[in-house]
Formats: C-alpha cells, structure tokens, sequence
C-alpha cells in the first residue's frame, strides 16, 4: 500500500497495488462524465491520467465526497462488482442531519424503506411500497456529535445501494442531511454551502490475495 498522495485538483489516493485503487474525492465532482462538453471533467478521467488501467466499479453523487474503488483490470472489475452486489463490501459514512432523529441514543437502528425511480423528476428517487426495490439502511448517532437539537452527526451503513439511498432514507424520516439541494427542506438546504455527507470507510476482503483492506478518510467537515 502506498501513501496517501493527490493526484489532481483534489483527488488523493489512500490505497494504490497491482489491483485496485481507492481515491479520495472532493464534493461536487462528478465520478463518471456527464452529457456535454462542460460535465467531461471527473474522477475517472482524472484517475486516467495517472492510472491508464483505470475502472469504474462504483460511484458517489456528485454532491457527496470520500472514498471511491476502482478496478486496474477487467477481471478485478468484475470481482469487485459482485462483492459489492453481494454486499460484502462494508461502507460506512458520516453525515450531518436536521434535527435529532428518535432514537439516537448511540445504538444501531434501521431504515427499511423500498426506494425507486421517480419518473416525473429524474433524476430524483422516492419512497415507493409498490414498486420500489428493497433499500435498507443502519444509522446511529455518533458519541457526542449532537450539539443542539437543530442537527445531529450520524454514522450511516448502507447495507443496500440504491441511489441517492441516504439521501431519500433520512428525508424520509424527517431527517434530512445538511446541505441537501435535492431532498432537503428550506431550511436544511441553508444550514451548509456543501452537502455534508462523506464516504469515510470502506472495509472488504481483497479478491486477489484474500487479506482484509480497510481504508479511512477523515471527514471534512
């Protein structure tokens, strides 16, 4: 493993072998190019330069910085892709959220909440019982991360990924995160310029040689 080192504009990389790499990303960049000319600047193309092997195996809202894998082979792409589906990647998160969600009390809790597209204003996703996929998320509130009762630091572990999962699973409950131009209240959306959720850890078992890999990104805010 190397150590940590920026790549470009931002971009640090925490891990780097033969395999695999896992890099660090902004807020507000994009991890795979966008439709037109002024949305091709991104993670991948970034990574390119310095990694011409570079794959994409995952992706982060553009919104939403930290930890991001990528595959340096088609054969890894394909491994770490079923780990992910399998769910045997362990992702955790932090993420500032409007008010003190019931029951943070340090503990574990859950949201089970079926999420899916909602046609009318894609890109968003919503709640749906009939029609949403299976979307599970575990929460706890961090020790001593509540200043006040206007908003609560929590741990998040997406046992599923659905997209923007977080980010509809903690609106839902009234919660919403900081900064959330999407999900977020008025009032949740003035409290932070970013936001405030990072991709702080990610925990798997390495396809190639079979040892633990654990990488940390210290959250930025």
């Amino acid at each position: 493993m190397a150590e940590a080192s920026a790549v470009a504009d931002g971009v640090v990389c925490l891990h780097e072998d033969a395999h695999l790499l896992v890099l660090d990303k902004p807020a507000e960049l994009l991890c795979v190019p966008g439709r037109g000319p002024d949305k091709q600047d991104c993670l991948s193309a970034r990574a390119l330069q310095r990694w011409p092997d570079a794959l994409v195996v995952h992706r982060l809202d553009q919104a939403t910085s930290g930890l991001v894998l990528m595959a340096r082979s088609l054969q890894m792409q394909r491994a770490l892709g079923q780990a992910f589906a399998a769910q045997r990647v362990d992702k955790r998160y932090q993420a500032v959220v409007q008010g003190v969600p019931a029951g943070a009390d340090g503990g574990w809790h859950a949201i089970d909440l079926p999420i899916a597209a909602d046609w009318e204003r894609r890109p968003l996703r919503v709640v749906d019982p009939a029609h949403g996929k299976p979307s599970l998320t575990r929460w706890r509130c961090l020790p001593g991360a509540q200043a006040d009762a206007q908003r609560t630091r929590l741990e998040l572990q997406p046992v599923t990924g659905r997209t923007h999962q977080l980010r509809v699973h903690l609106a839902a409950i009234g919660h919403p995160i900081l900064g959330d131009a999407l999900y977020g209240t008025g009032s949740a959306q003035a409290q932070a310029a970013r936001l405030l959720l990072h991709a702080c850890r990610l925990e798997l078992t390495h396809p190639m040689h079979g040892g633990r890999l654990r990488v940390e990104s210290p959250c930025p805010f």
